[in-house]
């Protein structure tokens, strides 16, 4: 699974990020430039979590975003499709509730959160209709969704910098850091094959999800979609 046009079917994409796992925070701090701790954060503060509330990371891979939304207050729980990921995530964090599940077909009762959250994963799932509309089913009425995601950088300059570095630096970079390089080659060409910012909004809005709004992150290097359930 190395080209972002293949069908991601769930046990490939599983299969890779069980290849990263072993230093998929290091590597992914080491290529974001440290940006990713403040993305964390954001998507955090825009989730407007409140003590007692409970809110779901899916994709949360080692739990470092699940430990980050449990600051607020909140009961959060992480669940993931790699077992390697889990694992790691259980041998570097063991309080953070994570769990195996299947961004399509979560293991969760109707209604069961007050906010849920995915980053950085939304991209990988081969069905996104699906996963935003399985996001919903599991929050409440008036619940909480934000999707922190890779996006595209508004300034054209800017944008044609980022692409380089995408195809070019970011698989160098990861063959010195990364415990399987290869899957970031797939990593930086999903990037570039994802939805832009408006059209991603449209799409969250056609599955349960009202006031659906986005603000860009780094010139757009990430964008925060935020909505509400319906």
């Amino acid at each position: 699974m190395t080209r972002a046009n293949l069908d991601k079917q769930p046990h490939e994409v599983a299969e890779m990020f069980d290849g990263v796992a072993e230093r998929y925070d290091l590597t992914n701090t080491v290529l974001s430039f440290g940006q990713d701790r403040g993305w964390r954060k954001a998507t955090r503060a825009a989730l407007e979590l409140q003590p007692g509330e409970k809110v779901l990371d899916v994709g949360a891979g080692t739990g470092v975003s699940t430990e980050e939304l449990a600051r607020s207050g909140a009961y959060a729980v992480g669940a993931d499709l790699s077992v390697g990921m889990l694992r790691a995530g259980r041998h570097t964090r063991p309080t953070v509730p994570l769990l195996a599940g299947d961004a399509l077909a979560l293991p969760f009762p109707d209604a069961t959160f007050d906010a849920v959250t995915i980053s950085f994963a939304l991209r990988n799932v081969v069905d996104t209709r699906g996963a935003l509309r399985e996001l919903a089913r599991v929050t409440r009425p008036g619940g909480r969704l934000v999707v922190c995601e890779f996006s595209h950088p508004t300034n054209f300059t800017f944008r044609t910098i980022y692409l380089s570095y995408l195809m070019r630096s970011l698989p160098a970079v990861a063959r010195r850091v990364s415990s399987n390089p290869d899957a970031y080659v797939y990593l930086a060409e999903s990037i570039q094959t994802w939805p832009n910012q408006r059209d991603l909004a449209a799409r969250i809005q056609e599955t349960g999800w009202g006031d659906v709004g986005w603000r860009n992150l780094s010139g757009g290097i990430v964008a925060l979609h935020r909505a509400t359930r319906k």
